[in-house]
């Protein structure tokens, strides 16, 4: 039989790995995870020998990753959430006594708009539970039902992920973002504009991409995108004082208006509505806990949904 390769390791190494990938640093390491600095030296000393490799390799006065441990920062933080979800697991759950922390992969869009919301009822039910909003990346939708199993659930609109099960959240439509001091656009806009003016776009590429953005190119106007930006906060910014022009969230354009010199404008075109869900693996389906978070995200998504 083969050996089991964690037979002769001890998982503590795992919390000693994931702070000297993210720290670089013994000293940093140690002090985040509450040891002294010759113990975080010794676990990196073994995990040396069991990858046969550096890790961390000296450049000047600083230490970078090795190509093996970058490869492995990723897997190893999915791995440390994983071992964190088993010894987590409850026969039941009670909100008012439990201190789970839960992991919720989103946009830094859906985080704004829905975070609170969702931070609101969870805190009048579970006042020590702890939630993680986790930046959603292009390998957490690529790779949908594995990195599903690792973290709570995912907040993306449909068309990405697929037979997953999902909890229906809210739905946004998309404005139009220039610059407040754009004179060449009124208050309305012409497609023949659009297909002339410089975007600003987000997630730019062939299974990330903004939806509406994709329907745009669909009907016959290409955008000619000048900036790429992978999140959707900066977008307002890099549009104002500028030609540029951009597709943002209404609800998230709301919010932002008033700290970047932009306004808004209706599309021209009859732009399909953003639908977010909220979406989740089967394996966590008989787990009471997180039965009890999507209740919380149904919740807060109804919240969201209020009128002003």
């Amino acid at each position: 039989m083969a050996t089991d390769p964690l037979r002769n390791l001890d998982l503590n190494l795992l919390l000693s790995l994931d702070a000297l990938l993210e720290e670089r640093n013994v000293t940093r390491a140690a002090e985040r995870l509450g040891l002294s600095q010759p113990a975080v030296s010794a676990a990196l000393r073994r995990l040396r020998r069991h990858f046969g490799d550096d890790l961390l390799a000296r450049t000047g006065n600083r230490y970078d990753l090795t190509p093996l441990a970058a490869q492995l920062r990723a897997t190893t933080t999915t791995a440390l959430a994983g071992v964190r979800r088993v010894f987590e697991a409850e026969p039941g759950f009670d909100p008012e006594t439990s201190t789970r922390e839960f992991t919720v992969v989103a946009s830094d869009y859906s985080t704004t708009v829905l975070g609170d919301h969702l931070a609101t009822e969870v805190a009048r039910e579970a006042p020590g539970v702890r939630l993680r909003f986790q930046l959603q990346t292009h390998a957490d939708v690529d790779q949908a039902p594995e990195s599903l199993r690792h973290v709570d659930g995912m907040v993306l609109p449909h068309g990405f992920v697929h037979e997953m099960p999902a909890v229906e959240l809210h739905t946004d439509s998309w404005v139009l973002v220039v610059s407040a001091d754009n004179d060449a656009v009124g208050d309305e806009i012409t497609m023949e504009q659009l297909a002339e003016m410089p975007w600003v776009v987000t997630h730019h590429a062939p299974t990330a991409f903004t939806p509406a953005v994709r329907q745009l190119s669909m009907i016959g106007v290409e955008p000619d995108v000048h900036v790429v930006t992978e999140s959707f906060l900066p977008v307002p910014f890099l549009v104002a004082g500028t030609p540029r022009i951009a597709l943002l969230q209404r609800q998230l354009a709301l919010r932002l208006t008033g700290a970047a010199a932009v306004r808004t404008l209706d599309c021209p075109w009859d732009v399909l509505p953003l639908k977010e869900a909220f979406w989740w693996h089967p394996a966590h389906r008989a787990d009471p806990a997180h039965g009890w978070l999507r209740r919380m995200m149904a919740r807060a998504a109804a919240d969201l949904n209020q009128p002003d």
